[in-house]
């Protein structure tokens, strides 16, 4: 039956149909509809093809749109969608810091490191190595009191028939003091010879597709000047040779070349670093205040790079190259 709406002389009853606002039988509809992926490419390729001008205007009008909303609720609620979402473009675009509105640069940071945390955290939880047993805890321990050094317990066990790694044996060592007179005597060192040392170490970090970055560098003592920087996924000796061998070419290697006791610096690293002429100096186990200048460039590296702008585009590039030898 029609409705009694007021109409014009002449013409019939005007009958409102069901899909227009207000009609009987129907429900009003609020809020915009829930857009399809499909719908966002098609939004998307239709701002390709349109003129510079009007993409410019439009990006304007929808930054001024955001602040307003900002202003009614400034910390919005934001989903794991929304976190892959920047994490993803903060990987393909260099500008992407420059349009951040409603998050910002450490906090995308902060998501991402969550994420490595999270990731590296379920791979742990996988059966690894027995412990060793509390007694061989207890005599590592008694023998480093007698003043014995990890080589000699470990070889002392090693009679006993205790199949323990010398690595282990350093983890539960008790940590001693550093004594006076070798700390006086290392700095006097290295004031001394700084324009004739060279340090070298790694560092690790964490890429987007959750694998880990070693980064190697080799760092002048006298100037702080980096002589060589490359990053791998997979380090290996030989590859630390290659390093150096291109870090210092026709006999411009230093009297002295400072690391730590990293299982990749193995013994073929160092009968190389002697044969370019060079003394290595290896610093004690878990004494980075031996190698100062490394240490303070690691730091400098992760707090300004690393933490707040993300990863540099170079080193993503270089994560998913397949490594290589380069002595081949």
């Amino acid at each position: 039956m029609a409705c009694g709406l007021p109409r014009s002389p002449g013409q019939g009853p005007v009958v409102r149909a069901r899909d227009e606002p207000g009609a009987p039988g129907t429900r009003r509809r609020y809020g915009p509809r829930c857009r399809l992926p499909g719908s966002a490419c098609l939004d998307v390729f239709r701002a390709v093809c349109r003129p510079r001008d009007e993409v410019v205007l439009e990006n304007l009008a929808l930054r001024q749109q955001v602040a307003a909303l900002l202003r009614q609720r400034p910390r919005p609620q934001l989903d794991d969608v929304d976190r892959a979402f920047w994490i993803a473009l903060r990987r393909s675009w260099p500008q992407w810091v420059n349009a951040l509105l409603i998050v910002k640069a450490d906090t995308l940071a902060r998501w991402h490191r969550e994420r490595f945390r999270r990731h590296w955290a379920n791979l742990c939880r996988r059966p690894g190595r027995p412990r060793i047993c509390t007694e061989i805890r207890g005599l590592i321990r008694e023998m480093a009191t007698h003043g014995r050094g990890a080589p000699r317990i470990h070889g002392e066990l090693l009679e006993l028939g205790f199949d323990v790694a010398e690595a282990t044996v350093w983890r539960y060592m008790p940590r001693r003091p550093v004594e006076p007179d070798q700390l006086a005597r290392w700095i006097a060192f290295l004031r001394n010879y700084k324009e004739a040392i060279a340090a070298m170490d790694f560092f690790t970090l964490p890429t987007l597709s959750l694998r880990v970055l070693y980064g190697l560098f080799i760092i002048d003592h006298g100037r702080r000047r980096i002589v060589h920087f490359n990053a791998t996924c997979n380090p290996t000796a030989q590859w630390v040779i290659q390093q150096l061998r291109e870090a210092f070419p026709f006999d411009t290697a230093p009297a002295h070349l400072i690391f730590d006791r990293d299982a990749i610096f193995s013994a073929a690293v160092v009968r190389f670093v002697q044969a370019l002429a060079a003394s290595p100096r290896r610093i004690a186990y878990r004494s980075p205040w031996q190698n100062p200048v490394a240490e303070r460039w690691i730091g400098s590296c992760r707090r300004e790079r690393t933490c707040r702008r993300g990863l540099p585009r170079m080193e993503f590039r270089r994560a998913r190259r397949p490594c290589y030898d380069a002595s081949h």
